[in-house]
């Protein structure tokens, strides 16, 4: 007997993606059927009568929000005024290099000037 994997078959958990969505209203009664599931992501708020494997509005609620992120990142600061610490554009590394091509004058050696 062999056995197969079959790819995009029935999934193996039951949970609902709605659990832990940020824009799910869950009602829960004591009973397993007693259950009522809205969604805030659509216009309007729609009831959702199923469990939901796969959605594109989902957004987990677990995760931190933009705010949360904000509060625990780190602020760096330069030690030199005028300067700034982390991430560097391209582009300005691009024009930094350009104005030191630009400042430094060719310089012609001696040997070659006697030479012509």
């Amino acid at each position: 007997m062999s056995l197969r994997k079959v790819y995009g078959g029935t999934p193996v958990g039951n949970e609902s993606r709605c659990d832990t969505c940020a824009n799910a209203r869950i009602i829960q009664g004591y009973a397993e059927s007693e259950r009522i599931v809205f969604c805030d992501a659509m216009y309007p708020t729609t009831r959702i009568p199923f469990s939901v494997r796969q959605c594109s509005m989902y957004e987990d609620k677990r995760l931190p929000d933009f705010e949360e992120m904000d509060k625990i990142a780190w602020h760096i600061r330069s030690k030199s005024a005028g300067h700034t610490a982390g991430f560097v554009l391209l582009s300005d590394i691009e024009k930094e290099h350009v104005d030191e091509v630009e400042e430094q004058p060719l310089k012609v050696p001696a040997a070659a000037s006697a030479n012509e």
